[in-house]
């Protein structure tokens, strides 16, 4: 990636909504542009785990000013991610679909773990080289994120459902202030965080550091009384909690330092961060610069100077883990892909880099299309379908993989149970090339696919012709009747298929 080119990521946290812009020099992130806004989506969920109408909007009108700010903006130059608050929400997608045309680019709902790399990735980034072992703490609106690595990679991650505005409003309502609340609190943010202790224990880690949220908060509150920079204490933490018991409201809290968006959801970040101090046994913690968004446009640059995506690991992992056959998956990635190319070749239209990643999206699906089978081969795609929809692969937003487990549930058997959008032309594409690929290699040997060609329909609009070589049906009876089988399937479907034997 060249130098001065810009990026720009995008986080819609619980609390905030962030856009922060830089120019890339020498490996470096210059930042030209930082914009915050406190939208409180997390305060606007109900009991039903439905974002408010008022909280939806705020969030879209956030998101319209940002992208305003965005346009002319490459896909390729921005990344925009959403975090626990979406996670969580049932009516997610009735915001996401506005939030997507709005912003101008598509917003990844990121698993906790996910988010827990990539904040990782970005207090590293601005932290000197080092080989010493880090602790990285994030305490956010809904969610606390622990991380230990070594140097620039995470070793382990973990998400936990305990944050600020979470804590705040169950434990200080009306930003009421009590001894006792906050020993509550502590108690119940260490009963969530308790087997948070073997994992990130103080013999895994040389340094502690706390990323954004709370503990950026707590940081500039110390700075503004006088405080070392950059350091917070058990004894700090006691300090600022009794400036709270003294004011014993939100109202009321008046600490130099505190912004205005924090006074009402301090209380709930300081009870966690207290009971993580304590539970880990932690003496000092550094604050770190660096984030989620730095995280996310370090991916940008190395995804793009070193061609390596994540991705790809993670799927290595999956199929380590559930004892995938890889030569067989092999055979069916390598048909199928060869079937897509041949719809994509001949439609025309769509861009090489587009192209490339819905192929690379097919692979993954036929590399993972048999992990269902080493929990039981009866609906093993049932099985992995399932696996896909609540695993935590590293690199991928949860519409990713819901979208892989689509095809993986619908790689056989009918596709009526399939609730997809037939009109999603290149799902539809993918879903038939990973069907006819997983026939043709039915026997677990490579097929004899010469001459076999798959187009779509020269008079049908939603319609696609499979052309085999005069003799293959001969040569290959048992192909041939799976193929007929498969024209069947798509009868009642929108989208039909054509068998021409020669």
């Amino acid at each position: 990636m060249q130098n001065g080119t810009r990026l720009a990521a995008v986080d819609l946290g619980s609390n905030s909504f962030r856009l922060e812009i830089v120019r890339l020099d020498h490996g470096q992130f210059e930042r030209t542009e930082y914009l915050k806004e406190s939208i409180r989506q997390g305060a606007g969920m109900d009991a039903e785990r439905n974002l408010s109408a008022q909280a939806m909007q705020r969030g879209w009108d956030c998101l319209a000013r940002f992208g305003e700010r965005l346009a002319g903006f490459d896909r390729t130059q921005v990344r925009a991610v959403a975090t626990q608050t979406l996670r969580e929400a049932r009516n997610r997608e009735t915001f996401l679909r506005r939030a997507n045309d709005i912003l101008g680019f598509p917003i990844d709902v990121i698993s906790g773990r996910e988010e827990a790399r990539l904040i990782y990735q970005g207090v590293a980034k601005l932290l000197p080289q080092s080989a010493e072992r880090r602790l990285v703490v994030d305490i956010g609106g809904r969610s606390t994120e622990l991380i230990v690595g070594a140097g620039n990679e995470p070793q382990r991650m973990e998400s936990y459902r305990v944050g600020s505005i979470a804590w705040s409003t169950r434990y200080f309502p009306g930003g009421q202030f009590s001894k006792r609340a906050f020993q509550i609190a502590e108690i119940a943010a260490k009963a969530v965080l308790d087997e948070a202790l073997d994992a990130y224990g103080p013999d895994r880690w040389d340094v502690a550091y706390g990323s954004a949220g709370t503990i950026g908060a707590v940081g500039d509150v110390l700075v503004a009384a006088g405080g070392q920079a950059g350091v917070l204490t058990l004894d700090n933490l006691d300090w600022i909690t009794g400036k709270l018991l003294d004011a014993q409201s939100a109202d009321r809290l008046r600490l130099p330092g505190l912004k205005e968006d924090r006074r009402s959801i301090i209380a709930g970040g300081i009870s966690i961060l207290r009971a993580i101090f304590d539970l880990l046994r932690i003496d000092k913690m550094h604050t770190a610069q660096g984030g989620l968004r730095h995280g996310l446009l370090s991916d940008m640059v190395g995804e793009a100077g070193k061609h390596f995506d994540v991705r790809t690991a993670s799927v290595a992992r999956l199929m380590g883990k559930f004892s995938v056959d890889t030569a067989h998956s092999a055979r069916v990635e390598t048909v199928a892909t060869t079937l897509f190319a041949q719809l994509s070749q001949q439609q025309g239209g769509v861009a090489g880099a587009e192209r490339d990643r819905n192929t690379r999206k097919l692979c993954w699906a036929a590399q993972l299309h048999e992990i269902g089978a080493h929990i039981s081969h009866s609906d093993y795609h049932k099985h992995g379908a399932y696996i896909l929809d609540n695993a935590d692969a590293t690199g991928f937003a949860l519409a990713e993989l819901h979208r892989l487990s689509l095809l993986v549930l619908g790689h056989r058997g009918k596709l009526r149970k399939l609730e997809v959008d037939f009109n999603d032309v290149v799902l539809v594409q993918q879903l038939l090339s990973l069907r006819l690929a997983i026939i043709l290699c039915h026997a677990r040997r490579a097929p004899d696919i010469a001459g076999i060609l798959l187009a779509p329909h020269p008079q049908q609009l939603q319609g696609f012709v499979l052309s085999t070589r005069a003799g293959w049906a001969d040569a290959y009876p048992q192909s041939a009747h799976l193929l007929r089988e498969e024209v069947t399937a798509w009868q009642k479907m929108p989208w039909s298929l054509t068998l021409v034997e020669p």
